[in-house]
């Protein structure tokens, strides 16, 4: 049976571009259209949908409206949000994430989109992994991965217990679809006296890191800021890669510190966390906590192997029940490498028994 998906936009000729895009694809049927909050409420009184599209602004009720209403009802919809490349745009956006909404796609301003390829990979990327992902309550029970319930530890001993651990250590956080509101139930949770810098790379196009690290750092005990080209590691510190570019950790006169590079897509992304690993290796860190949170495809995978293979590593995945997509986390287990799995409510508490406080 093909997804059923409810579309929601003010613009007659948006609802129509986008029912065509997605009714050409045999997986999905754009089954019903609605023209703002409203509207859509009234069809969910009487319809059920697997996933729902819908605009930000729109008369009478618009996109967080409606998804606060959602919420309320506790319907089971996953929700899409079409987001525009403005500042205001990526703040709304992240109201919407925090509502509910498991991804957002960009909508390409006066394009004409039946035209426009590079929106419908994007979008066909998106609408794949949510829609064949499972709800995050069921995901444990469908994943091609067997992820236990309960946090597991599948190495006995944290690296950082051994007589030779008392080095430098650093932190190292991968995410992707589902990333910021996972990360929002583990950055606000770290002391401010962490003792580690935080690397974080996050899959978002550009213009949303920045907002997605003013979020965090408002809510947060430590400091969270979208990293800057040359800018010095410091402990307590959250660094969030600029979406666009690869972010590396590199030495440069005893200090590590933060360069970008304009490397081609690794993983189909930029920035890749796979760069953001490797370049740990050479780092004057003498061990890594690695940590992988939601999202679609395999980035981090190959990055915290090769890392592993040279340097002393922690590495957490999180649960798979609690993911909105497990396909990194999924993919980092099934290495057998991983030290913990765990609840995404106990991730901030893992990092500090491994990592401490100054």
């Amino acid at each position: 049976m093909p997804k059923k998906i409810l579309i929601i936009d003010d613009s007659a000729l948006m609802r129509r571009m986008l029912c065509d895009i997605i009714n050409a694809d045999s997986r999905f049927t754009a089954a019903t259209t609605a023209r703002d909050g409203l509207d859509a409420l009234e069809i969910l009184k009487t319809k059920s949908f697997d996933i729902v599209i819908t605009d930000i602004n729109m008369p009478r009720m618009n996109g967080l409206d409606f998804l606060r209403d959602l919420n309320k009802q506790k319907r089971e919809e996953r929700v899409i949000v079409l987001s525009t490349d403005t500042a205001e745009g990526a703040k709304v956006t992240m109201d919407a994430l925090e509502l509910g909404a498991v991804d957002f796609i960009q909508k390409p301003q006066g394009a004409f989109i039946l035209n426009n390829k590079e929106f419908q990979r994007e979008f066909f990327k998106i609408l794949e992994a949510v829609a064949f992902s499972g709800s995050p309550t069921a995901t444990a029970a469908k994943s091609k991965v067997a992820v236990p319930a309960k946090i597991q530890t599948v190495k006995t001993e944290s690296v950082f217990e051994s007589r030779e651990g008392k080095g430098r250590k650093i932190i190292a956080i991968a995410s992707s679809t589902g990333g910021p509101k996972a990360l929002q139930a583990v950055i606000p949770k770290l002391p401010s006296n962490i003792d580690a810098p935080i690397l974080i790379v996050q899959h978002m196009p550009k213009g949303f890191t920045k907002t997605l690290a003013e979020r965090l750092d408002a809510m947060s005990q430590v400091k969270v800021t979208e990293a800057e080209e040359g800018e010095t590691l410091e402990k307590g510190h959250v660094y969030i890669a600029r979406a666009g570019l690869h972010m590396k950790c590199e030495e440069y006169m005893g200090k590590s510190m933060i360069v970008y590079t304009d490397e081609p897509n690794r993983e189909g992304v930029k920035p890749c966390a796979n760069y953001m690993y490797e370049s740990l290796i050479n780092s004057s860190y003498y061990s890594v906590v690695c940590v992988v949170l939601t999202g679609m495809g395999h980035d981090g995978t190959e990055g915290i192997k090769n890392l592993a293979a040279k340097k002393k590593t922690f590495i957490i995945a999180e649960d798979a029940k609690d993911c909105v997509v497990n396909g990194m986390p999924g993919s980092i287990v099934a290495t057998g490498m991983v030290n913990q799995i765990s609840d995404l409510d106990h991730i901030a508490e893992d990092i500090l028994k491994n990592v401490g406080v100054r």
